[in-house]
This record gives structure tokens, sequence and C-alpha cells, in this order.
């Protein structure tokens, strides 16, 4: 079956691979480089809680270098959250692209008046953000990105082969680099990946906690598809016998939708999946006029699982 659903998913999109695990290195930050600059726009003065603002860290995103698990070098962008600490959204890519694919979004969800430093590779609608859901004042959220091992953005063709091993290992090193940055609330790191990322946003999630108890609050999937070694569904029953357990939700086009509903297990009373008809695979959700709308889930996740 696992297979089936593969080729069904490779039929509309490149396939996903694993993410790799990090080492306990700090991650290496440094500024945007000056060919990218950072615009930073009025900011509204109640986006941030005055008792945490004095010591929030500035909002310019910063280059993050780290290690996967394997010791490959990868880079990632941090953007710092309003307050300090702040929760953190750790976002892994699918495999037809890299973490630019989540340039928009990542400011979006930063909401500290912040303009996307870097151009965005085609024009697909969630690179778009004057249709997204709008934030209240008091929502901002420090968002890690970054890209997985031989994978480009989707002008440059995307990810140019499948390495599973690879990606896995990415993924716990970026949970691991999440883990250690400065200013985040390391209780309330959640995950939320597409396709390949779908898969690794539940297993980056599930490691973690394995290594830090309660740090990953949850895990929201976009077109998972068991692509990087373990079954999505037996990762979402480990999440459930966590103590405590951990929120995982599942969002999926009317075709692809069996995955999440394999998942469905009476160990996990939050995990909840969403059926989205004619949403399409991965980041093809992530676009105006569905029912029930992604984007507006994304923000009813992060509202049940930092608070």
């Amino acid at each position: 079956l696992c297979l089936l659903l593969l080729l069904s998913a490779c039929s509309q999109s490149a396939a996903p691979t694993q993410v790799p695990a990090a080492t306990n290195k700090p991650a290496e930050t440094q500024p945007l480089p000056p060919q990218t600059p950072t615009q930073t726009l009025e900011q509204s003065p109640t986006v941030e809680k005055p008792a945490d603002v004095k010591n929030a860290l500035p909002p310019e995103p910063q280059i993050i270098k780290f290690k996967a698990s394997d010791g490959t070098s990868l880079e990632g962008v941090y953007y710092p959250g309003a307050t300090n600490p702040a929760p953190l959204v750790v976002m892994m890519h699918w495999v037809n692209g890299d973490m630019h694919d989540w340039n928009e979004v990542a400011v979006w969800l930063q909401n500290r008046g912040v303009k996307n430093p870097f151009p965005n590779p085609g024009s697909f609608p969630w690179w778009n953000p004057t249709w997204f859901p709008k934030l209240t004042s008091d929502q901002s959220y420090g968002v890690f990105i970054f890209s997985f091992r031989g994978c480009k953005p989707m002008n440059e063709k995307g990810c140019a082969s499948w390495d599973i091993p690879g990606w896995v290992s990415d993924v716990q090193g970026a949970m691991l680099t999440a883990h250690s940055l400065e200013g985040v609330d390391t209780t309330r790191i959640v995950t939320i990946g597409s396709s390949i990322g779908a898969d690794g946003a539940a297993i980056g999630c599930l490691n973690l906690n394995e290594q830090y108890p309660g740090s990953c609050a949850g895990a929201l999937s976009l077109s998972p598809g068991s692509y990087l070694v373990q079954e999505y569904p037996d990762v979402i029953e480990k999440l459930g016998k966590l103590q405590p357990s951990v929120a995982a939700w599942c969002v999926a086009d009317s075709n692809e939708v069996g995955m999440c509903k394999m998942a469905i297990t009476d160990d996990n009373t939050l995990f909840q999946y969403f059926e989205i008809p004619n949403g399409d695979h991965g980041n093809m959700l992530l676009r105006p006029d569905l029912e029930p709308l992604p984007m507006q889930l994304i923000l009813d996740f992060l509202a049940q699982t930092t608070k």
C-alpha cells in the first residue's frame, strides 16, 4: 500500500527523502549577507508583550550553519520571535524545492514587520502573502527553515535525487539545532512539513522528545507518505505514547488522506486529520479557496500547541 501511495505522490511531485539528526555542537549563526538585505517595516506596538520585548532578539533573520547527525554540513535561516523565549516552528520542505519555499510563510508566522529578504523561486500561491490569513497582534513565532542535502529551489529542479537515510540525518540535526537556538522556548517547539518534510516533521518531533522529553509539542504534516524509512502511522502511534502525548495533525487531499486515516489510533487522543478536496499534494495545499483552508489550520494548530 505504501508503495502505491509513493508512486501516486511521485506522479504529482518529486519524491521526498529523510532528514538527518543534529549534533550537540552549537549552531553557527551569521547575519544575512549584504546582497540579501532585510527590510524592516514599521512594527505594530502591540505585537510583542511588554514584559518580554526588552529581551527579544532583533527581528532580522539569521543564517544558521549546522551539522546533520552524520556530520554533513547544512544551512538554514532562523527568524526570531517577538518574545524571549518564544515558541519555535521548524519547517521542512518538499522534494520539489528547498527551504525557500517557506520564505513568505516564515515572515508571516514571525509577524514582526520583516519583509522577505530572499527572492522567491517562482509565482506559486504560497509566495503571495496578500491572501494569507491575518495573525492577531499578540501572535509571533520563531521560525527555523533549512534545506535538505542535495536540494535546490524549485526553479533549479528541487532535490536532484532521493537520499532517504541522509534526509533522516538532516531532520535529526535540524531538530537538535533548533533546540539550541538563542531565544527559543524549548518546551514549545513544533514542526510543520510538506511531503517528505511532512514525514520529517513527525519523525523530528518524536526524536527530539526522545532526547529532550516535553520539548516538541506537536507536528503538522501536509501530505505525509511514509517516505522516510519509518511508516507515518507508526510514528504517530509513538507520539501518542509519549508522556505527555504529542499533538499530531495530518492534512491531505482526498486522494491522499488514506495515509492520515491509517494513523488513527487510540494511543493518541491529540491526533486529528483534515481532508482537503481538490487540495493536490504537499505545498499545493497552501493556496486560497480551499475548504477547510490549510493556512488557517496552521494557525489553529499553533494556537493549540504553543499556548
